[in-house]
């Protein structure tokens, strides 16, 4: 079962059946599981309650492909539905996370978009080199960019991302009052120390 949804599993009875690499999710609700990964006793359960989003998003794939696999049988009375099979309230807050999770991750995939990740290396002898290219981030795109570092609100620390350096700023009509300098001017961007504005790559030595 996910979320209290319970699905014949019996086609992948060789996975699911005793001795089978799943058989202890088979005969209970295990959502939890299915989102960390850990199938110990402790993680065998339903509680969804403290997963992050990207765990939620987790659990809606897996909804997803036991809906698409297997047949749906009933719902499993405790958490999620009542003795009626109607929704609880723990099921109506799971599924509005999961509704933020996905959210989150459209979100999350338009940034790596505008601010595709760097390609980086790192040796005890050299340091850092962080360089941009037109696939870095495995983003594929028609430009190159040069290395910044994106600071994100509500999280510590930045990351490297390559930034375009013409035309107007993302996502604004593209007019000249807007300048011709792509995104360097957006506030969440830092330039590294020792390197040149406009340098494709950067070298941080230790």
């Amino acid at each position: 079962a996910v979320l209290g949804r319970v699905f014949d599993v019996e086609r992948g009875r060789r996975h699911y059946g005793p001795g089978g690499a799943y058989s202890s999710l088979a005969g209970r609700d295990a959502t939890r599981a299915f989102a960390t990964g850990d199938f110990t006793p402790a993680g065998l359960v339903d509680d969804v309650s403290a997963l992050s989003p990207g765990e939620m998003a987790a659990v809606r794939s897996w909804l997803s492909f036991y809906g698409d696999n297997y047949d749906p049988v009933g719902k499993v009375v405790g958490r999620f539905y009542d003795e009626n099979g109607a929704p609880t309230e723990a099921l109506r807050q799971a599924e509005a996370a999961i509704e933020e999770a996905l959210k989150f991750q459209a979100e999350s995939e338009h940034r790596k978009q505008q601010f595709p990740p760097c390609n980086s290396e790192w040796s005890s002898a050299k340091g850092s080199r962080f360089w941009c290219s037109k696939q870095s981030g495995g983003v594929n795109r028609d430009w190159t960019g040069v290395p910044r570092k994106l600071y994100q609100p509500g999280l510590k620390g930045s990351h490297c991302v390559c930034v375009r350096t013409t035309g107007p700023p993302w996502g604004q009509p593209d007019s000249t009052e807007h300048g011709d300098r792509g995104d360097l001017d957006n506030p969440h961007l830092g330039e590294y120390d020792g390197c040149h504005p406009l340098a494709e790559q950067c070298a941080l030595t230790v």
